[in-house]
């Protein structure tokens, strides 16, 4: 194992930005709900406790034994574990006269730290607790003040263990990233190895050693990202006794069932393509829920690739595309969390057909997935493609689906796509599509009245998807599109752009 920086989940809306800082500066980590506390071993050189919605002062708020890590390795609490740490130490935690949220300034600042070498004084911080630490422990000594509070940060006599009440994790905390590797290299001593390059060719060397010499591995590739880098991990590793299966289910966009097939065979990867799309289309015949669309098409995506999948003779392994927050966020902190959408996926699958399960990818962050891809010289086309859901154009159809509705979204999907390629947009842009809407308007086309499909843009900013904003795009640009559209496509004669954020809304419309 790598050298690491173990962070306690209690549950911030901030912890995975703690985790990606941190993996920023190519030390490895990973995130573990406090409920899930691993033990101390050689390889966790530091442990960070994260914040919290809730209060320490709450009876059922988290409060976990970490006795097993103080005083061993150094510790750093953010926000609400600066605060347990407070209180656990038998200081006094108290509501805030004034509830705090937003930014700060530092007032006073301890430099002969370890933790605030290089800050500066009036150094914005973000704030972000209802409660506040009015009085310290014995042998707890205040690092930093900003105006507004005297114990912003504080430092345990006599062991490496840190509290601050701030975010540093935040870009609003501009010397966070300072604070950061004071507390990740110089305090914890981690010698900033995690790069693109050696996760290859450790993760090449795990794959060798744990899969066996003469084992097939079958892998359902999508064309993204992913999957893709997955894929060329996996090659790597144990070349064709990898096996890829890309099943077009007739939701693909334009063309890019035969350009994703052409671009896999340049990269001398092992797969397979199957057109099953009119058994996705039998399918979702008559569905217009999207939940109902969602489990039709995961339903016969399994079908599809379980049959496919027992023409490879001596299959042992299902390989996925599993990246880290999908791990994260399969172990919440405090119960499951609130299904919002079903998700496509190969659920099922792996006990269905008794096969064991290899994610060489499931400790990485999308970010880090495509720094991966560049080092295994992944194409751009596919290294730096948006993300495109599984069900595909099924959820950007509302209502029922038919191949007449697909091939009308493809030819506009199509158009906006290549028009923001051509403008110098689309890697600017996180996710772009075209929703084809259940309605239609009155239009006239030279001097004939028109009565057909509108179709709405959706182009969004984002760094993760966990949130989204609408992206600004030109106005020029949006009437370069619209004019193309409704000319080219027969059967749409109207155009409106979305501009909602998410949340409220969520980036796909179904």
């Amino acid at each position: 194992m790598p050298q690491q920086i173990l962070i306690l989940d209690f549950g911030s809306q901030y912890t995975q930005l703690i985790a990606r800082r941190i993996r920023e500066l190519n030390v490895y980590c990973e995130i573990h709900p406090y409920t899930h506390a691993p033990a101390l071993t050689e390889d966790i050189r530091g442990v960070v406790l994260s914040g919290s919605p809730c209060s320490v002062r709450d009876p059922d708020s988290p409060n976990p034994d970490l006795s097993q890590y103080l005083g061993h390795v150094p510790v750093l609490g953010v926000c609400y574990g600066a605060q347990l740490l407070a209180q656990q130490g038998g200081g006094e935690v108290l509501p805030a006269t004034i509830r705090e949220y937003g930014r700060a300034r530092i007032s006073h600042l301890d430099r002969s730290s370890p933790l605030m070498r290089e800050l500066s004084l009036e150094s914005q911080v973000w704030m972000s607790h209802g409660d506040t630490i009015q009085t310290l422990p014995p042998g707890y000594e205040i690092i930093a003040s900003t105006h507004e509070v005297d114990v912003a940060a504080y430092h345990i006599a006599g062991q490496p263990t840190y509290g601050i009440q701030f975010h540093p994790e935040v870009t609003h905390s501009t010397q966070g990233k300072t604070l950061m590797r004071n507390f990740v290299v110089d305090i914890c001593g981690c010698d900033q190895s995690w790069t693109p390059e050696h996760f290859v060719s450790s993760m090449v060397a795990a794959l060798q050693h744990t899969i066996g010499e003469t084992d097939q591995v079958i892998l359902g590739l999508s064309g993204g990202v992913d999957s893709s880098v997955a894929a060329l991990l996996l090659h790597e590793a144990i070349g064709p006794r990898l096996h890829g299966i890309f099943v077009d289910n007739g939701l693909l966009r334009k063309d890019e069932y035969e350009g994703v097939l052409q671009a896999y065979e340049v990269l001398g990867l092992n797969v397979r393509g199957v057109d099953a799309s009119q058994e996705f289309y039998s399918a979702l015949a008559g569905l217009s829920d999207p939940e109902l669309k969602r489990k039709a098409i995961g339903r016969t995506f399994i079908e599809v690739f379980e049959r496919e999948a027992k023409k490879v003779e001596g299959a042992t392994w299902l390989a996925q595309g599993t990246i880290y927050p999908d791990v994260i966020e399969s172990v919440s902190v405090k119960g499951p969390a609130v299904t919002i959408k079903s998700h496509h996926n190969v659920g099922g699958l792996p006990e269905l057909m008794n096969l064991k399960v290899v994610e060489p990818l499931r400790m990485l962050f999308k970010d880090e997935v495509r720094e991966v891809g560049a080092a295994l010289n992944l194409p751009p086309d596919i290294l730096n493609r948006h993300p495109f859901p599984g069900p595909g154009l099924a959820i950007r159809i509302l209502g029922d689906i038919t191949p007449q509705k697909v091939l009308l979204l493809q030819k506009a999907d199509a158009i906006f796509i290549d028009s923001l390629r051509e403008y110098g947009l689309y890697d600017k842009i996180w996710q772009a599509g075209v929703m084809l809407l259940p309605i239609q308007s009155v239009g006239v086309m030279g001097d004939e009245r028109t009565y057909e499909q509108v179709v709405a843009l959706r182009a969004v900013t984002s760094v993760d998807g966990m949130t989204a904003d609408w992206a600004h795009l030109p106005y020029d640009f949006l009437a370069h599109v619209s004019n193309k559209i409704i000319n080219q496509v027969r059967g749409i004669n109207r155009v409106v752009y979305d501009i909602s954020s998410k949340p409220p809304a969520t980036i796909e419309w179904e």
